[in-house]
Parts: C-alpha cells; sequence; structure tokens
C-alpha cells in the first residue's frame, strides 16, 4: 500500500477521536467519519510504520449504528465527530472507551462499571456557544464554527447543539454590523474589530447573555445593536469584550457592560448561580445535575464531614456537597472564579463553604503541611490533564476515607487512579456521564476507598 491507494476497510473499532479503526493486511488505518460495522472504500493520506490515516470516500456497506446527520456540515465542522453514529451507539462507546483506558492505562482487570448516564435529548442541550466572526471567499460576513484542525470558518446559522435563540442574536449582529461598515477581524493580519460573538442561556431561567468580543477599544454605534438585542425575549445581559492580542484565546480580561446586568443566573439542584462572560459554567445544566448528584452520591455525606473540593471553579460542586456536609473548602486558580464562588455561597445562603485562589497542587499541600487540615472526602474536578503529582501525594498523606475524581479525560484519570491504587486506595465504583450527546467527550466519577 502506499499514499492515494483507495482500499476497502471493515471499520471495528474507534478511537477516542472519534475515527473508525479498520485493517487492512494487517495495517491499521484511521478513518474519519466512519462508524463501527460500515465498510468503506477510503483513500490513504498519509501513512507511518504501523498505522496511516484514510479519508472516507464511499460508504459500501452502512454499519446498523449509522444514521443520518441531522447537520448538513457535520462532516466539515469540527465540533460533532460522531453525529453520524445512533445514539443508543455513541454511549456504549463512550463506556467501552472509559474500561478501555482504565485497563489499558490504569491497569484495571475488574472495573465496577455502572451503566452510563445518557440524555432525554441529545441535541439542543449547550447553554455557551462562542462564534467566530469573518468573511467567505466574496468577502460577506458570517458567523459559524472552525472547520476540524482549521482556523478556517464555515458558515453556521444554526448549530443544533445550541439554543434555537442563538441563530436569532448572530442574525442581528451581523446584519448590524453590514450596515454600519464594521469590519470582522482577521486572524493572519491581526486588523478588523469584531472577533467572536458570546452567547449564554440559562436553561431554568431562560436568561439570555450576549458578549460581543472585540480587536480594539469600543464597539461603534453599539447602542443601536443594544436597541435590537434587547427585543429578543429573555435578554439580561449585553456586554464587550476587549481582546486586542494577536492569539486564538478567544476572551480577553476585560469586560464592558453596553446593557443590563454583567451577568445571568441561572440553576442546577435548586441552587442559583451567578454567571459572567469569563465565568466557567457546565455546559449542559441538565445533564450537570445527573453528574453532581452522583458525586453527591459517591461521596457517601451524612452531615459530619470536613470534603475538599480542588478545581473548584465558581463552587458548582463546592455548594452542592454543602448541603450535605459539615464544612467545605474549595480550590481554583482563577481569582475572578472565587470570587463569584463566594457571591454564589451567599446568594444561596450557604455559610459552611469557603473558598481559596491558587493552584491546587500548591494550597493543599501547604494547607496540610503548615496547618495539617484534614479531610473526610475529597472532591476533585481537574483539567483535561488531570491531577498534579504532588497534589496526588498530599491526598494519600491526607488519607481522606473517600476520594470523589469528576473527570473529562478518562485517559489521565485512569493514570490518576492507578497511582493512587498504588499507594493505598480502591476503585469502588465508576460511572459515565454524557455531557456531550454526538462529540466522543464524556464525563466520568469515580469512587475511591481507602483500603482497610
Amino acid at each position: 500500500m502506499k499514499k492515494d491507494d483507495l482500499v476497502t476497510i471493515k471499520i471495528e473499532d474507534m478511537s477516542a477521536e472519534g475515527s473508525g479503526i479498520g485493517k487492512v493486511d494487517g495495517y491499521t488505518l484511521f478513518v474519519k467519519d466512519a462508524v463501527i460495522g460500515d465498510v468503506v472504500e477510503a483513500k490513504i493520506m498519509k501513512m507511518k510504520k504501523n498505522y496511516g490515516f484514510a479519508r472516507l470516500m464511499q460508504i459500501r456497506e452502512a454499519s446498523p449504528d449509522r444514521v443520518d446527520p441531522r447537520c448538513p456540515i457535520a462532516r466539515q465542522c469540527g465540533g460533532c465527530q460522531i453525529q453520524a453514529m445512533a445514539y443508543e451507539a455513541q454511549l456504549k462507546f463512550k463506556e467501552r472507551l472509559i474500561e478501555n483506558h482504565l485497563r489499558r492505562i490504569g491497569g484495571f482487570e475488574e472495573i465496577p462499571m455502572e451503566p452510563i448516564v445518557g440524555m432525554e435529548e441529545p441535541y439542543r442541550y449547550r447553554n455557551k456557544a462562542q462564534f467566530p466572526i469573518g468573511q467567505d471567499r466574496e468577502g460577506n460576513l458570517i458567523a459559524g464554527f472552525y472547520a476540524g484542525r482549521t482556523h478556517s470558518i464555515i458558515s453556521v446559522d444554526d448549530c443544533l447543539l445550541g439554543v434555537e435563540e442563538n441563530k436569532e442574536i448572530l442574525q442581528e449582529v451581523l446584519d448590524f454590523m453590514k450596515e454600519e461598515g464594521i469590519s470582522a477581524y482577521d486572524e493572519n493580519t491581526g486588523k478588523g474589530l469584531v472577533r467572536h460573538v458570546l452567547i449564554r442561556y440559562g436553561f431554568f431561567t431562560q436568561e439570555i447573555m450576549v458578549c460581543v468580543v472585540i480587536n480594539g477599544k469600543k464597539l461603534p454605534r453599539a447602542q443601536k445593536l443594544v436597541e435590537q438585542l434587547r427585543k429578543i425575549r429573555g435578554m439580561t445581559s449585553i456586554t464587550v469584550n476587549i481582546n486586542e492580542e494577536r492569539t486564538n484565546v478567544i476572551l480577553g480580561e476585560c469586560v464592558e457592560l453596553l446593557w443590563g446586568q454583567r451577568y445571568i443566573t441561572d440553576t442546577i439542584g435548586g441552587i442559583s448561580y451567578q454567571i459572567s462572560p469569563l465565568s466557567f459554567y457546565q455546559v449542559n445544566p441538565r445533564q450537570t445535575e445527573k453528574l453532581y448528584r452522583l458525586a453527591l452520591e459517591y461521596a457517601g455525606l451524612t452531615g459530619k464531614e470536613t470534603v475538599w473540593d480542588l478545581y473548584c471553579g465558581i463552587g458548582t460542586i463546592s455548594l452542592f456537597l454543602a448541603q450535605k456536609a459539615k464544612q467545605v473548602y474549595g480550590v481554583e486558580i482563577v481569582p475572578d472564579a472565587v470570587k463569584d464562588a463566594k457571591n454564589n455561597a451567599k446568594r444561596n445562603g450557604i455559610e459552611n463553604a469557603e473558598f481559596y485562589v491558587g493552584k491546587a497542587e500548591e494550597v493543599l499541600p501547604e494547607k496540610y503541611e503548615k496547618e495539617g487540615v484534614k479531610a473526610d472526602v475529597i472532591v476533585v474536578d481537574p483539567p483535561r490533564k488531570g491531577c498534579d503529582e504532588r497534589l496526588l501525594d498530599t491526598i494519600v498523606k491526607m488519607q481522606p476515607e473517600k476520594v470523589v475524581y469528576v473527570s473529562c479525560d478518562s485517559a489521565t484519570l485512569a493514570r490518576d487512579l492507578k497511582w493512587l491504587c498504588e499507594r493505598g486506595y480502591e476503585v469502588k465504583r465508576v460511572r459515565g456521564v454524557d455531557q456531550f450527546g454526538q462529540t466522543v467527550h464524556v464525563e466520568t466519577v469515580a469512587l475511591l476507598s481507602k483500603k482497610a
């Protein structure tokens, strides 16, 4: 075989990135957009010693799990990797992905897996969308998403994962820019004004936030845009975010209010949260409530426990736990998030939660070594890279009865669970929660207990 050859492949498995995996004469090929059970014709694009990559050219025999994607640009857009797979099959894939990581990376043989928690409706679930603004080849203003692995914008006026209100908001912004002659930002030149439109939606309050990200100090004739956006039902907050850096980072640090409030509110499990343009807040609130209830169930709190919640963000899990714990301490590196967490505790009348600014891998060891703090339960919800080894070492030294690990990457979860289980802990329960239908991403909750 060589590059540009056409081959026929039976897809036997899928990668963590959502590509179909098959073999030709023992040689492994990864085929984007192929589904387990497909027989496809593919063109070899790139070859390495033990594996290669191929482009799907034709489906010879469709998998029983293949469905027609509801989105017409699902293959071009980088957002939905597995929309061509039936939802029940998506759940099985994600459950198997977690289990495979625990076996292959963690070295676990007996895994106490529980059935994955799926969604009632795996579309229209995102409460946040960030649309880059640009131009097409004819120079027309467009909003959309980046094509997979690129920074080329594909025009999308209605993403099926987002709320329906997004479409009307985007149209108002684009119409305003056309009428007022306001330019879109060009990543290649660093010129142009409007970079992104950030939209947040409160699923339980129906409050809407619009934040226009600009490459400049001011949005000209902004009040005209405000007057149009205010007509949309639920509009609560209209802001601009100033980002003049030549960077791929979407938001700058400065937010200026154009109209309404600086935040919207939403609730998860009866706890009310303030959400600003810069706040981290789970994008799927309905599934987040299930995720947090599961973490709370795994923690098994009786009202007597001291709990440390590490990587606590704006206090979402902390405040959930505080309802059942004696005392909760949250740690988060982002100062604004800690400020939000303290405000959220206050607005909900929760007095048994305290928050610290700093890196979890620095704050907890320092508190333990200098103040001798203790914990009955430690909850971690780290970023994709997982926990720092110094933090894991401190957890082992503190000897909590239980560790509840909430993970957005089951590969780093498996690595960290292995580390803890080699030092006196054992995995008692593991369960996936699908927060991101049509994509390969999945959350996992694991319960570890001290070995007797």
